[in-house]
């Protein structure tokens, strides 16, 4: 028999979470309440596993197809199991113009992977814009946003996070 997708405990905080966020929409239109209620299954998992994106469907009465098309549409939903730190390195054009891309290699060589890899620990991604524009480069992990990096900046976030 399959693993429950839950434990109790986060099967009550989905429930809980599903019911507050389908509060703020009329009933025919549950399906307003799909970027909250992945980001809740988020939450609760770490990412967005097949089975959840079902049951977020069922929830919102939409099909797992419509859950998917969201859900793979947004960079900021896993629907891979992430490593514990997702870091998110930005090489739009101002922070190209401060070295991202030197910023990119150090981290592939430091982390012994490449942009769109992942393992247990880490997963490392490209990303198109982080809105810091004007303190370039950055990258954020886990959401947790870092600017105006130099190689002696993302060494001691690195040893943090070990």
């Amino acid at each position: 028999m399959a693993e429950p997708l839950f434990t109790p405990e986060e099967q009550k905080k989905f429930d809980a979470g599903i019911a507050e966020i389908l509060s703020h929409y009329p009933s025919d239109r549950k399906s307003a309440g799909m970027l909250p209620a992945l980001r809740l299954l988020q939450d609760l998992k770490g990412w967005l596993p097949p089975e959840g994106l079902r049951l977020v469907a069922k929830n919102l009465e939409v099909t797992p197809e419509r859950a998917y098309e969201v859900a793979s549409f947004y960079v900021m939903y896993h629907l891979k199991k992430p490593g514990k730190y997702v870091i998110d390195v930005c090489t739009n054009l101002s922070c190209s113009l401060w070295g991202a891309e030197k910023m990119l290699a150090y981290l592939e060589q430091k982390l012994g992977m490449t942009a769109g890899e992942t393992n247990d620990k880490f997963t490392l991604r490209e990303t198109e814009c982080l809105a810091s524009c004007g303190t370039a480069p950055c990258l954020q992990i886990n959401e947790d946003h870092h600017e105006s990096l130099t190689q002696a900046k993302l060494d001691a976030i690195l040893a943090r996070l070990s």
